[in-house]
């Protein structure tokens, strides 16, 4: 058995449980530090502890995964909030040279975020002032940006000299993206020194213009200058990244790299920006392809998998309000296509179907899902995933995909069920329902549901039983919830362990 060592990037099960769930096999054991030691969303992680345990995990390691945010603050949030300085980030990064040095054979795969900079304010997972000025110091950088370049019109310019930002406010700001901008680059320098043997920088909640896309020029200038294009990834993510390494490095393991072919509903669909994100859909698509270890196929019969994205024409929308009518959704993609397609692909092909349902941003696409449903198709799918951004869904879909290519005799069934219980009875439906129909009643907003195991936690589980039993057929008494948890105690993520009690795929 192969030994991979997982440094994830938080605590949330999106980047605890589901790389575990994924890749842990007969052949594989993914190793993690003790959930105790991983934080508490703006509580930094046990640093002092995540290094030893790094320290002596990997003596003996075939491969290691990490996240250089949590190596470097503690997790995703409180790279955010740190106030370190360089020579102290330095050192904390330079444990990564003594464990190469004490196991010369283990691979290191590395991911490491470009500062994010959310065009809203809330300080939920931004510091403080945040919540008074977080749009403000958004829109300073997206029309600063667009002024630099001669793209902002008259009408931008002006609203860019209204914006005032408390100067204490920004210089914290712009301090930390600098700093962590810096440490990106001491990153890349470590892939040269061959210390890291692939690296991701992904970038979370990305825009067209803005801080975040100026910080992405520095780094990309820093990997064409060093020529390290190969050995050094760019594209949207974050809480993905973990599952997409691991197939990377389990794919090479195995000395494997499938073909996976691409299929959309709609002949532009690749050519939509999504929600969150700075480029192109079919971009991006190609780019997960690449990094979780496969390539792109030309044609369906050289194909090991078929990657179907569910998308709209264009114009993507939030998943909350797929009720209303879009014409980017309806004439303008096929479904009943996509789902013959699909059933073609697995029932005649014999071939893995990977689902990555990017329709909307924020949930599963419950007409889609409805439809593979009614066709008997939700569990004869090699993967399906829908949530949050549309990086998030592929860099769940393709690995799961892989994983199941990669070992067929091994019993992913849970964590599909579970991807269909969560991805579109909790975010698309059930989420929804409780926000507007029930937090109130018990004094609770969107942030802030007390307990992770709660009076909410219990009505979510009960009405995720209601709709999996109502809505989904194929999956009606053949799920059982075990446990339900709300991990950062506020609406947007649940923790949902599932049990698939339905049988095998055929």
């Amino acid at each position: 058995m192969k030994k991979i060592v997982l440094l994830p990037l938080d605590e949330r099960p999106c980047n605890y449980e589901f790389p575990h769930q994924i890749f842990q096999n007969e052949k594989y054991e993914i190793i993690r530090p003790d959930l105790s030691l991983m934080g508490d969303k703006k509580t930094p992680g046990n640093l002092d502890e995540i290094r030893n345990f790094l320290l002596n995990s990997t003596k003996d390691a075939d491969g290691l995964v990490i996240s250089i945010d949590t190596l470097l603050y503690g997790g995703i949030v409180p790279s955010r909030l740190h106030h370190d300085d360089l020579k102290t980030l330095i050192k904390r990064l330079d444990v990564l040279k003594e464990i190469k040095k004490n196991n010369k054979k283990l691979k290191v795969y590395a991911f490491h975020l470009i500062m994010r900079s959310p065009q809203y304010s809330s300080d939920d997972e931004e510091p403080d002032y945040y919540a008074k000025c977080g749009r403000e110091i958004f829109l300073m950088g997206f029309l600063s940006h667009k002024k630099e370049i001669g793209w902002a019109s008259g009408e931008e310019i002006k609203e860019l000299e209204k914006i005032k930002v408390p100067k204490k406010y920004l210089d914290d700001f712009l301090n930390r993206r600098k700093i962590n901008t810096n440490m990106c680059l001491k990153s890349i320098s470590l892939v040269e020194e061959k210390i890291i043997d692939f690296l991701i920088i992904p970038q979370d909640d990305a825009a067209e213009f803005g801080w975040t896309a100026k910080d992405q020029e520095v780094v990309r200038k820093e990997i064409e200058n060093k020529t390290l294009e190969f050995d050094v990834y760019m594209y949207p993510g974050a809480d993905e990244v973990a599952n997409t390494l691991l197939s990377k490095m389990v794919s090479k393991m195995e000395n494997k790299r499938p073909l996976i072919y691409i299929h959309y509903p709609s002949a532009t669909s690749g050519h939509l920006i999504p929600r969150y994100e700075d480029r192109m859909l079919d971009t991006t698509v190609k780019y997960q392809i690449l990094a979780a270890g496969a390539l792109t196929a030309s044609s369906i019969d050289e194909a090991d998998l078929v990657l179907f994205v569910n998308a709209p024409s264009a114009n993507m929308q939030e998943a909350a309000y797929q009720h209303k009518h879009f014409r980017e959704y309806e004439t303008q993609r096929n479904l009943v296509e996509f789902v013959e397609k699909i059933k073609y692909v697995v029932r005649v092909l014999k071939k893995p179907a990977i689902i990555a349902d990017v329709a909307y941003a924020n949930g599963g696409d419950i007409e889609f899902v409805k439809m593979l449903d009614k066709e008997n198709l939700l569990m004869e799918v090699a993967s399906y995933a829908g949530w949050n951004t549309s990086s998030n869904t592929l860099g769940t879909a393709i690995p799961h995909g892989i994983s199941s290519w990669l070992f067929p005799n091994h019993n992913f069934d849970s964590f599909l069920a579970s991807r269909y219980v969560e991805d579109v009875g909790y975010c698309s439906v059930v989420r929804h329902d409780v926000i507007y129909n029930k937090l109130k009643d018990y004094g609770f907003d969107y942030f802030y549901v007390k307990d992770q195991r709660g009076v909410i936690s219990t009505i979510v589980k009960d009405e995720l039983m209601k709709f999996v039993n109502k809505e989904l057929s194929n999956l009606k008494d053949k799920v059982i919830i075990n446990d339900l948890y709300m991990p950062w105690r506020r609406m947007f993520e649940i923790g949902i362990n599932v049990t698939y009690k339905g049988g095998n795929k055929k």
